[in-house]
């Protein structure tokens, strides 16, 4: 009988090559009661150790410099002489399990491993060990003993091998397989001889606590329930599932377990099977009524949390019934499965599509607040329909009817949705089919009103509603009106004049654009023509071409057409087309524009910089101009990123030999700003609204009859910027610097300076380092981007040296003073700050260019 105390004396060696992992396990066992422990951090000499200690458990890491865990067992298992070895093995590899208990490992555990499994898996080892040891001493009675269940065994053989089942024969003494039958070697692809080496526990029969349940002595054998577990397959092949019956025997000499298992991969995928058909349409292949609420209930507890709408689609098809009567059930069969096909691809990955029967099918949309994404799928799904449906060489056409519910907005329960839903859906189907409805009123009178505008707009062109008025462009050297870009206009009855944000998009997405933009060239032409008439001549017009016109639309026709029919000139017509329409077909577009140019018609890039143009195509373009958006100008003065896509615009035109415009310009810094970098043209609010036709002629004969004022070049007039937030200290440095005969700017802020800055040619900027909104490195950092050429001081009563020296080693700044100043010594440096600026760059060259104004003083060259 083995004792508590046989156990605590048992020997035990660790071997490891990392002492942290030899220290773990040293004191885990000491600490709980063992009392010889050995460790070797060799593993070269751990068969010499055995054969002078013979250890009852050898704990063994498999991966180790010099020699692995596998050459180790491989010279411990002559020492052994044929019997199991005592050795765990400690990985973390758990992909060498199977591979370890080939080469006689007795049980394997995984790195990081759990402290309580590790002592009961060392405790149930010993005792084995020590069992066997002692039957070993007793080597008659253990001969006779095998002998004896030998005898037992091969009864049993017969029958074991007759069936396909796996059996498995478990000594309880010493927790080790007996036998196994020809049906386990079978299932599990081991031969006898290595079925029989491996541990139950590592096969995947049970776990030890299983185990001792089982064996659990209460005087008489009995019969376990069944189980289902997963057992080890050879060639680390994956596991079998089987479900396992357990019977304990005891007799004379011991106890046994005898398992038997059955393969149950059939079954389970039966299961699988089943369960897909119990949440699956079986036509379709779709989520059936049961899975597409569960889907929905889980969409909507996300939606709680993430604070997002769920829209739910309910559709029915129109007439489906008359089609299946007609046809016959397995055409219409059919018919559902191509229809479930095209409502797929209608939806994101993200959302889920069901059939609930019938010819009603539903959609689950996730999306953020806005709603109206919901129409623009029910939109997609009706277009869907728009192809006929081929069935076997029969045609058929459909068209649906679809409802809408929102949560949170109509309901917050799964089943409440779907009924609202349906009830939108039969509304839409007594509004006459092949449409949609919200559930709500509210919903309904939006998306009415968005069907009552694409009514009223298909009328609008038949019934004259249509009109243009026309925005000037001014050309920046003269100052004269260059020519004008036509806007549409739609004066509806009982709303006024109506502006295109409101109904373009409209327009585009029915199609309507194509027609329209025929309308608005003709229209062009016509006003051209009689504005010649009135003597307002040589006016060039700018018509936008959506890029569907382009593509769907005859331009050349439509063009040439128009100016035969009004007898203007061709180049008083020019075209705005946006990069996208330009890119569309990039071959196409340069036939079409090539025939264009051809009749004198001039082409002009719209929105350019907002697109996604190639500039290897943009040089094959017959192109004249292009037109700066107004995104980058809006900030043009304040932004150097929008400033240095602007100049790059207008320098990469200008080198291609294109004129520029920049649109949106809303004030006079701006246009200065885009002057001095040699834009050719603007248009924007600070210049003029747009027109209407005779409010255009006359601002335009205005325009024309105004003298010429050749504008005044300050590029030599020597300019001080001084900036600050105090009235008191700008009024003081005006004071001081007017003496020099500079002309002196003031700002009392960062954005003033800016504007300044644009509008006047600014040689020397003194700034003050705190003020509001922005420090005084901070806008000098801007200045530096975009008035590289400026002379930059800082004039501050606050030091703050590390942020000043760090800009003044930018380059951002150029000298620093600090407040209080000495006036006489502060005109000597601004003085030599002029200097300075004059050195680097000279004077404004007149022999190049005309210029106006005065120069710099002779002293000053």
């Amino acid at each position: 009988m083995i004792t508590q105390e046989d156990i605590r004396r048992a020997r035990i060696l660790v071997v490891d090559d990392q002492a942290v992992n030899i220290q773990l396990l040293d004191y885990l066992l000491t600490t709980t009661g063992y009392e010889n422990v050995d460790n070797c951090s060799d593993p070269r000499q751990v068969a010499d150790l055995h054969r002078a200690n013979h250890y009852d458990l050898i704990i063994l890491d498999l991966h180790m410099p010099g020699m692995d865990g596998f050459e180790v067992m491989e010279q411990l298992a002559p020492i052994e002489q044929g019997a199991w070895l005592p050795v765990l093995v400690v990985t973390a590899e758990p992909d060498k399990k199977l591979a370890a208990l080939k080469a006689g490992a007795r049980d394997f555990i995984s790195k990081p491993f759990d402290t309580v499994e590790v002592l009961a898996r060392i405790r149930n080892l010993l005792e084995v060990r020590l069992l066997h040891r002692e039957s070993s001493e007793h080597g008659a009675q253990l001969e006779q003993t095998v002998r004896e269940r030998t005898a037992e065994l091969a009864r049993f053989r017969g029958a074991m091998d007759a069936t396909a089942d796996a059996i498995f024969l478990i000594d309880a003494e010493r927790m080790a397989m007996v036998d196994v039958s020809d049906g386990a070697c079978r299932m599990l692809g081991f031969s006898r001889e290595a079925l029989l080496r491996i541990d139950p526990v590592a096969l995947g029969l049970a776990t030890r606590e299983q185990l001792e349940r089982l064996l659990a002595d209460d005087g008489t054998p009995r019969e376990h329930d069944v189980v289902e577990t997963d057992l080890l397959r050879a060639g680390g092949q994956g596991a079998v599932p089987v479900e396992i019956g357990w019977q304990r025997l005891a007799d004379g000499h011991g106890r046994m377990l005898i398992a038997v298992a059955r393969d149950i991969s059939e079954r389970l995928q039966a299961q699988q099977r089943l369960k897909h058909l119990a949440h699956y349409d079986g036509l379709t292949g779709l989520p059936n009524r049961s899975l597409f609420f569960q889907n929905l209930r889980d969409a909507i507890e996300l939606a709680r949390d993430k604070h997002w709408r769920v829209a739910v689609l309910f559709i029915s098809l129109d007439r489906f019934k008359m089609i299946n009567d007609s046809l016959g059930p397995a055409l219409g069969d059919e018919l559902l499965r191509q229809f479930s096909t095209r409502l797929v691809r209608c939806v994101r990955l993200r959302d889920t599509v069901g059939r609930l029967g019938g010819d009603e099918f539903a959609l689950i949309l996730t999306m953020a607040r806005e709603q109206q994404e919901a129409a623009q799928v029910a939109n997609e799904v009706r277009e869907a329909l728009r192809a006929p449906f081929d069935l076997h060489g029969q045609h058929a056409a459909l068209t649906a009817s679809i409802g809408i519910a929102m949560y949170p907005d109509d309901a917050t329960d799964p089943g409440t949705l779907v009924r609202y839903a349906d009830t939108a859906m039969v509304r839409a189907r007594e509004a006459g089919r092949d449409g949609y409805r919200f559930f709500t009123a509210g919903m309904n009178v939006q998306v009415l009103a968005r069907l009552d505008l694409e009514l009223a707009l298909r009328g609008a062109l038949e019934e004259g509603q249509f009109v243009l008025h026309y925005q000037p462009k001014m050309d920046l050297n003269t100052g004269r009106v260059s020519g004008v870009e036509a806007l549409l206009r739609w004066n509806r009855p009982g709303f006024g004049l109506v502006y295109p944000a409101e109904f373009v998009p409209v327009m585009e997405e029915t199609g309507l654009v194509v027609r329209v933009g025929e309308w608005i060239i003709d229209e062009a032409c016509r006003q051209v023509a009689e504005w010649n008439a009135q003597g307002v001549r040589d006016l060039r017009v700018a018509v936008n071409v959506s890029s569907r016109q382009f593509v769907e639309g005859d331009l050349e026709k439509v063009v040439r057409a128009a100016i035969e029919r009004h007898g203007v000139e061709p180049g008083l017509l020019e075209l705005e087309l946006t990069e996208s329409a330009l890119m569309s077909n990039a071959e196409q577009t340069i036939e079409v524009l090539a025939s264009l140019k051809l009749l004198g018609i001039r082409i002009a890039i719209d929105d350019f910089g907002t697109g996604y143009s190639s500039l290897a195509y943009l040089k094959r373009f017959p192109i004249d101009k292009l037109k700066i958006d107004i995104a980058f100008v809006r900030d043009i003065i304040t932004n150097p990123d929008d400033a240095a896509i602007a100049q790059a615009i207008i320098s990469m035109a200008h080198s291609l030999h294109m004129l520029v415009i920049a649109e949106g310009v809303e004030s006079r810094a701006q246009m200065a700003y885009l002057r001095r970098h040699r834009c050719d043209e603007i248009q924007g609010f600070h210049f003029s609204r747009s027109l209407p036709p005779a409010e255009l002629a006359q601002m335009v004969q205005e325009n024309r009859s105004q003298p010429d004022a050749p504008a005044s070049d300050e590029r030599n007039m020597q300019t001080l910027l001084v900036v600050d937030d105090d009235v008191n200290v700008l009024a003081s440095l005006h004071r001081l610097f007017r003496r020099d005969n500079y002309r002196v700017l003031t700002a009392s802020s960062p954005a003033e300076g800016f504007e300044l800055l644009a509008l006047h040619n600014v040689q020397v900027i003194l700034c003050d380092q705190r003020m509001p909104v922005m420090s005084g490195t901070e806008f000098l950092s801007r200045v530096k981007e975009m008035y590289p050429d400026t002379i930059r001081i800082i004039l501050s009563g606050y030091t703050e040296v590390g942020t000043v020296l760090e800009s003044i080693n930018r380059g951002a700044i150029y000298r620093f003073y600090t407040k209080p100043w000495d006036d006489d010594q502060l005109r000597d440096n601004v003085r030599l700050a002029f200097r300075h600026y004059w050195l680097q760059h000279g004077p404004y060259d007149d022999r190049k260019e005309p210029r106006t104004g005065p120069g710099p003083a002779p002293s000053e060259r």
